[in-house]
């Protein structure tokens, strides 16, 4: 029996970089095998290839032991090879089923798609309105249109990159029973991730890169998650240090009865939110993407204002009519979801979106810009956050979502904020960028800033934050101590279950809510 997919010595190179170094790897029929490495190692490049968005500069690719000519993505459809893309692919100005009637290639029937795309998404837990508009969904839902877009095709391999990072730790369950009972279709699953307990539960095979070449494969179930972190990474891993939170006697953000109706029609309306964050403490929000957190993290960030100032309250601040460079003034930092596009500008190069909120620390004087130390912010950054780039004069998008990721937090965090919002922090970072920035986070908090993280990474909130809150359809919990919580109790409350009972009870004993 020929491998499903076969790659031969592929070769790719960029100005400045090797993204692949002779690569070779097959993947059986039915076979689920993971790509690790670190942000750079060249796993989305070679995705890429595979998938026909880019050519090798030399190098062969087979798929059923026939080798593929004058490849493109059409030509790999046609093979039955989908990809759902780290960075989506979508058209924002139309609905979610226009935009999977655009990737099919037969005639389709608006309305009868609108009901496979409806039945697909709950089969598989990932529930999606098809006639919403893309421009409306949240990051965690787009994944969510590109994943049943590729169960639409009913693929002879899949190619799945982060698909996890939304889900709550049913989902997580129900998902990998459906990638499971793919693959013993026949079904091939090429599966990245940086979540390595996900990969030795799931995976058969793993291929590990490194700088662009494979150092080392792996029996993921028969192999420690450290073990392959090594393999990754190169050394040993960093320890995580966690020292106890000394909340400051004022809270530097207070949310007061926070209700609004959404903007658009498929949005998330908050109802009477109401939390507190101190300096010293880190508070994490846990939920199903689009359950509100967007409409709750645009109204702290200033992206949106409230009528009612004092409903938020920043550093002592009636601050819910401020724009946001009046509350970065104040002292706050965000880190958006969406790093191309929010985060930064695509095209502009690494010392520009340093200036975007840079430019009261001296890169700006009297309207102009100071380039040179514009370059020297952008390269502190950099070598801080090690940050693989060819320089501050490198554009955001050429980066790889990771490490453009730990420039956008590097970039926050250097501005030395009072309040510190982020948004998916490590959201598509390998595991040693991972630790280095949630330890980051941790000593920021620890001296003394107050940190709100919007996460839907349990494990992430669990790693750092010292309370914790859920939110689901626009309700926000009471906050939980996170030494007391129960991950299957927050899996239950980010479904709804228990939400607003006050105390609930798990498997440890009862759940403590500190006010």
């Amino acid at each position: 029996m020929h491998p499903r997919l076969e790659l031969c010595n592929i070769c790719k190179r960029y100005p400045g970089v090797v993204a692949n170094d002779d690569v070779s790897l097959s993947i059986q029929p039915g076979e689920i095998h993971a790509v690790l490495g670190e942000n750079g190692a060249g796993k989305s490049t070679l995705m890429k290839i595979i998938y026909g968005a880019a050519q090798a500069d030399s190098g062969e690719i087979f798929s059923d032991g026939n080798p593929i000519v004058a490849h493109n993505p059409a030509v790999s459809r046609a093979l039955g090879i989908e990809m759902v893309y780290q960075h989506f692919a979508l058209f924002e100005s139309v609905s979610v089923v226009e935009n999977i009637a655009l990737s099919t290639s037969s005639g389709f029937h608006l309305p009868s798609l609108a009901d496979k795309i409806r039945d697909l998404s709950l089969r598989y837990g990932m529930p999606i309105d098809p006639h919403r508009q893309v421009h409306d969904l949240s990051v965690g839902e787009r994944q969510r249109v590109e994943i049943v877009r590729c169960l639409l095709q009913a693929p002879k391999l899949l190619i799945l990159d982060e698909p996890t990072s939304v889900l709550t730790p049913q989902a997580v369950v129900k998902l990998f029973e459906t990638l499971r009972q793919l693959a013993a279709e026949g079904c091939s699953i090429v599966y990245i991730s940086h979540k390595l307990d996900e990969v030795q539960a799931l995976c058969d095979t793993a291929t590990v890169l490194r700088n662009g070449k494979v150092t080392g494969t792996a029996r993921p179930k028969e192999t420690t998650s450290l073990e392959l972190a090594r393999m990754m990474v190169g050394s040993k891993l960093p320890e995580m240090q966690v020292s106890p939170p000394a909340p400051s006697d004022r809270p530097v953000l207070e949310v007061k009865g926070l209700s609004v109706k959404a903007v658009d029609h498929f949005g998330v309306d908050l109802k009477d939110v109401s939390f507190n964050v101190h300096g010293g403490e880190i508070v994490g929000l846990a939920g199903v993407s689009g359950n509100g957190q967007a409409e709750l993290i645009a109204l702290l960030s200033g992206e949106r204002t409230h009528e009612r100032a004092d409903a938020i309250r920043i550093c002592g601040t009636d601050a819910a009519r401020l724009r946001p460079q009046e509350r970065r003034k104040l002292g706050v930092a965000f880190v958006p979801e969406e790093r191309l596009g929010r985060g930064a500008v695509p095209s502009h190069t690494l010392w520009e979106n340093a200036v975007l909120t840079a430019h009261r620390f001296g890169t700006v004087r009297k309207g102009l810009i100071d380039r040179g130390k514009a370059k020297a912010f952008a390269t502190g950054i950099i070598d801080r956050f090690k940050v693989k780039a060819n320089g501050a004069q490198s554009t955001a998008q050429s980066l790889s979502g990771g490490n453009l990721q730990k420039f956008i937090v590097g970039r926050e965090i250097a501005l030395k904020p009072k309040l510190f919002l982020v948004s998916q922090p490590t959201w598509g970072v390998d595991v040693g960028a991972s630790a280095f920035i949630r330890q980051t986070i941790i000593d920021l908090s620890r001296a003394g800033a107050a940190v709100f993280v919007v996460s839907e990474e349990l494990d992430e909130l669990f790693e750092i934050c010292d309370r914790l809150l859920v939110i689901c359809q626009g309700k926000v919990s009471p906050p939980l101590i996170r030494t007391t919580a129960d991950r299957e109790e927050i899996g239950l409350l980010m479904t709804g279950q228990g939400m607003g009972e006050g105390v609930s009870a798990n498997r440890g004993g009862s759940v403590a809510f500190q006010d």
